[in-house]
């Protein structure tokens, strides 16, 4: 059984990290994007998180499908 991994999307708008993780959890992204900012814009952290987001996940390779 292959595990199942979180990749930054080709679908993006900065960095592919919302879109990433709306892609792994199967829900639309711009529900993702529109959560993510409001938290960052609530609680301020969330821009901290976003880019250590977007150094850590690595790129979608090209022989993955969605």
């Amino acid at each position: 059984m292959e595990k199942k991994r979180i990749y930054k999307s080709n679908d993006r708008k900065v960095c592919g990290v919302c879109g990433g993780l709306a892609e792994f959890s199967g829900i639309d992204p711009t529900i993702v994007r529109l959560v993510y900012a409001l938290l960052a814009l609530t609680y301020g952290s969330g821009l901290l998180i976003y880019i250590i987001a977007a150094i850590i996940m690595d790129d979608r390779p090209d022989y993955i499908s969605r």
